[in-house]
């Protein structure tokens, strides 16, 4: 005996799902994204196969050496935690055009030279267009075998046939189950595909790339589910204009979330950057006000990145506030700070502050850095060439210190730089090195004397 089969019209955009259709999504206030999805009745009396291992004791349960393989690009393997770890599924996200599709290819046909056999499986493109990619990348590798379709059980049968070390699919969202009679990339397809792959994953030990698309916040379309069932989720940051491409891991359960790698796009594809802060710093401006030089640190690579300010008289009755790179709450903050600490009233002015070369920076440190460009800019002083800054700025006007302070100054050091101001409780821990000077500072009035005094 079966039941009905029952309806449910569920979100595209967050999933929620509900009994008849609305115009407007309440939880998360999209318009127009409720699709129908007819769910079909379990058979009474059937049972589905067990998935469950024995009960072990944990004193017994071995642990084997983690194998991960090297695809040779440094960046990508640093983003992943050392590389790709057998059996994990890697979710690769990011805007139209960034650079998903090249790098998953590069990545297969570097594992494919070495004699592992790779499959790239494509619903949006046919295999004439991946050839043509390929030829550009140079991913001419033997083993590297390319198959296009749409249907995951379709996909599934030949996997198990011709059994592949690696498993690239392009993208999720173009792929669908028999199983479910709605229509590919809704938020049904997208979680049964995910659990599809999931499974044949962990079963065979095969890892496998999913390419997602993202939505116009940046999110990952589909269910918030799908970031919950991989292994890894990786975004591409930075725009489609810029040479640079960051990649971040926003979830890594085989390393850390604090790595990121930095690609230059070419033409024949994305390139690691050995020394992304000399590429940075290359075209910064010579005596201009409005620049400063901060030393950041993501995951274990310290990084130098310019911070840009534009300050000016506004003639609009509000001001604007605009933040490219950095948060644009933490730039309300340091202006007031500004006036109430030291007297410098920003309130009237226009403030527009960007981190050069795409990237986005979020840790406390970049404070004295657009502090630092800030006060240049409205002052009409350039900040030296030779002084980079780093630390926390607070609302009682104080500079704390920050983390790893001395990998900071080391990496200043390289580039040539020979001052560095930083907080006065990280003086005691930060060995100089030969040739810098360090400067610690109480507050934001020693920093202005620093620099303007």
């Amino acid at each position: 005996m079966t039941g009905k089969a029952k309806i449910r019209y569920v979100c595209q955009n967050c999933g929620y799902e509900a009994l008849k259709w609305m115009g407007r999504c309440p939880d998360c206030g999209q318009w127009d994204s409720m699709v129908e999805e007819v769910r079909e009745p379990v058979r009474k009396g059937t049972t589905p196969p067990s998935t469950m291992g024995p009960a072990q004791p944990i004193g017994a349960i071995s642990l084997a050496p983690e194998m991960r393989l090297k695809t040779g690009l440094k960046e990508f393997d640093r983003v992943l935690g050392g590389g790709v770890v057998p059996g994990s599924l890697i979710l690769i996200g990011g805007d139209p055009g960034i650079g998903k599709s090249t790098i998953i290819l590069q990545v297969l046909d570097r594992l494919a030279a070495r004699g592992l056999s790779a499959l790239y499986l494509s619903g949006e493109e046919s295999a004439q267009q991946i050839k043509l990619r390929a030829e550009r990348l140079g991913a001419e590798s033997k083993d590297l075998y390319v198959m296009t379709g749409t249907c995951i059980e379709d996909f599934l049968d030949r996997a198990h046939s011709l059994k592949p070390d690696l498993v690239a699919v392009d993208s999720i969202q173009t792929f669908y189950t028999a199983n479910i009679p709605s229509a590919p990339g809704s938020v049904g397809q997208v979680r049964e595909v995910a659990l599809s792959l999931m499974a044949y994953a962990k079963e065979s030990g095969t890892p496998v790339f999913l390419v997602g698309h993202v939505t116009k916040d940046g999110a990952i379309a589909g269910p918030k589910v799908l970031e919950h069932l991989v292994d890894t989720v990786l975004y591409f940051e930075g725009d489609r204009g810029h040479m640079f491409r960051i990649l971040r891991a926003a979830k890594n359960r085989y390393g850390s979330t604090n790595e990121i790698g930095v690609f230059e796009m070419k033409d024949s594809g994305l390139a690691g950057v050995v020394n992304p802060s000399r590429i940075f710093l290359e075209e910064r401006p010579e005596d201009v006000p409005g620049s400063a030089v901060i030393a950041c640190v993501e995951g274990t690579r310290p990084l130098l990145v310019e911070i840009q300010a534009l300050v000016g008289p506004s003639p609009l009755g509000m001001p604007r506030r605009t933040a490219i790179g950095v948060d644009h709450n933490r730039i309300s903050l340091l202006v007031a700070v500004l006036g109430k600490r030291l007297g410098m009233e920003l309130g009237d002015q226009d403030i527009f502050v960007n981190v050069a070369g795409g990237l986005k920076v979020d840790e406390p440190a970049a404070d004295m850095g657009i502090v630092s460009a800030m006060m240049s800019s409205f002052l009409g002083k350039p900040v030296s060439r030779e002084m980079v800054v780093f630390g926390e700025v607070g609302l009682a006007g104080e500079v704390r210190g920050v983390s790893q302070p001395e990998i900071r100054i080391g990496e200043a050091k390289k580039l040539g730089f020979s001052h560095c101001l930083l907080s006065q409780a990280n003086l005691p821990v930060a060995k100089p090195p030969d040739g810098m000077k360090l400067s610690g500072l109480k507050s934001i009035r020693d920093l202005y004397e620093s620099l303007f005094g």
